[in-house]
């Protein structure tokens, strides 16, 4: 069972707070250090010291780590043009001795977009399927050889494919409650499944028809690693949840309903559910990142637990 740290900067972060997290993700035996992709802070936060780019980011992580894994939930693909996306985690792939893997969605958050000037086109998802079928295409062409594509959004004519990642294949993410065009594209490109902020049952029925489709595209269903992003709140006592809810605004009962919240024992029953649907991994998601101490707990007696 994989335990990974999930933040998300947007909410106010500097690169300095994120390495030191992600140091301490590595010193405390977590699989992972992912970060989300947005440029604008949600909700009732000032955001301060204001947003850093999540490949940046894990350039710059990728020299100040040895062990961990690097990666996004999501990159949004309204940032990024997809043959410089292409470079750009090949090149932080390089960086980390190849420990990044891509996790890569649509966009969806309207208002980063038009505080930054990004476009923001209608059509997302095709968009996302042309951008999945150039990035992967572009890494998987053999060296001396070109890639083409010319789809509807994007058109690309010779192109050398280069650099190519460490690693022979970059995991691919793909995620998201969409009940038929998200399984498809899952089951086209993904190495892994995330389903976000969902509970047991709604997680169950999405990992079903990923399944379904990752076998109807005639590949075995086990192929992929299926794994669900959720909200933690540890404490070791009820005190102790109590108040790292309020620390992140808000409330206990909400926690335990939507997320990975209460004393340890309480959320390894509740990682055992979701176990027993098939998830694998989990993002957990750290909303103060001032707090180390709930990194050492979540470490000391929930991880122990699950190895």
């Amino acid at each position: 069972m994989d335990l990974r740290i999930f933040t998300e900067p947007q909410q106010g972060a500097s690169y300095d707070t994120l390495l030191t997290v992600a140091k301490a993700t590595e010193d405390l035996g977590f699989d992972a250090f992912f970060r989300s992709d947005h440029y604008l802070k949600m909700g009732d936060v000032d955001g301060l010291p204001g947003p850093t780019d999540a490949w940046i980011t894990l350039a710059g992580l990728a020299r100040e780590t040895k062990r961990i894994r690097l990666g996004t939930l999501m990159t949004a693909g309204t940032f990024r043009l997809p043959g410089v996306l292409a470079i750009q985690v090949a090149q932080v792939d390089q960086m980390s001795g190849g420990r990044v893997e891509l996790g890569l969605g649509a966009g969806w958050f309207e208002d980063e977009h038009k505080a930054y000037g990004i476009p923001f086109p209608k059509e997302k998802f095709g968009r996302l399927e042309e951008q999945l079928a150039i990035v992967t295409g572009l890494w998987e062409t053999k060296l001396g050889d070109t890639f083409d594509f010319h789809g509807t959004y994007y058109d690309l004519t010779r192109s050398p494919a280069l650099p190519k990642p460490a690693q022979a294949r970059i995991p691919v993410l793909i995620g998201g409650h969409g009940a038929s065009r998200t399984p498809k594209l899952t089951a086209r490109y993904a190495d892994e499944f995330n389903m976000p902020f969902a509970s047991v049952e709604d997680s169950e029925r999405q990992f079903g028809r990923v399944r379904a489709a990752v076998e109807a595209a005639g590949r075995e269903a086990d192929e992929l690693t299926y794994s669900n992003a959720l909200v933690v709140c540890v404490g070791k006592d009820d005190q102790e949840v109590a108040r790292r809810a309020a620390a992140i605004g808000r409330e206990v009962a909400e926690l335990k309903e939507n997320g990975l919240a209460g004393t340890p024992a309480e959320v390894v029953e509740k990682i055992g559910r979701y176990a027993e649907i098939g998830s694998r991994r989990f993002y957990l998601q750290i909303l103060d990142l001032s707090d180390l101490d709930h990194l050492e707990l979540i470490s000391a007696q929930v991880q122990s637990q699950l190895s």
